[in-house]
């Protein structure tokens, strides 16, 4: 498993690039990834054109995941909806042969968005049982102290009150959690069908 960070965060609010980056490493070892790396894409002006393509496809052709997650596409922030588009068109032309992006062709066989809180909540097309890796998720998270360190609110993406912000993540995800009929559960969403094997393997009674 491993991480592609399109930029640095440079024109983030909270905290600089370089304690971003201390945190993203701390975060790394908590999660234990193979790879974290970062494309270099300029913060809050991501496109998905041409040359960022080139740039990603060719970061997809050198890490060859097998699955790519991003962000969901109607996002917040205006860097999160274009990378979702990014995501999945880099992605494709990453497997077609003569596209100029260096490496050997590679195409993922999914690319999958996952969701966060919104007020208008998305049907998620598959929730995952997480219960057993939320401890760890939420250390990960602590580690980016200058986006969460006593925080009880982050704009309109968890409106505030007395609660931290990282109690509130994990109300969001116990929340999806009883969908699943578990106490956390991660949601994503995809632009195509899932196939399941049988109906009896489907996971979730309907009562």
């Amino acid at each position: 498993t491993g991480v592609l960070d399109l930029t640095a965060g440079e024109a983030g609010s909270r905290g600089t690039p370089e304690s971003r980056a201390r945190e993203a490493e701390a975060a790394a070892e908590v999660m234990g990834l193979a790879v974290r790396r970062c494309a270099g894409l300029p913060d809050t002006a991501v496109a998905n054109d041409r040359e960022s393509q080139v740039v990603v496809a060719g970061l997809i052709r050198e890490l060859r995941p097998r699955v790519v997650v991003t962000h969901w596409v109607e996002g917040r922030h205006p860097d999160h909806r274009r990378a979702a588009r990014l995501a999945r068109d880099a992605s494709f032309l990453a497997g077609l042969r003569n596209f100029p992006a260096g490496g050997a062709p590679h195409r993922p066989e999914k690319v999958v968005c996952a969701l966060a809180f919104r007020e208008d909540a998305v049907k998620p097309t598959f929730v995952i049982d997480v219960s057993a890796q939320m401890d760890r998720k939420v250390e990960a998270l602590a580690a980016y102290g200058s986006q969460f360190e006593g925080k009880s609110g982050i704009g309109e993406v968890f409106p505030g009150g007395d609660r931290p912000v990282l109690d509130q993540i994990r109300a969001v995800h116990a929340t999806y959690g009883a969908m699943i009929r578990c106490r956390y559960g991660e949601p994503y969403w995809t632009e195509e069908v899932v196939m399941a094997g049988t109906l009896g393997g489907l996971g979730v009674s309907s009562f």
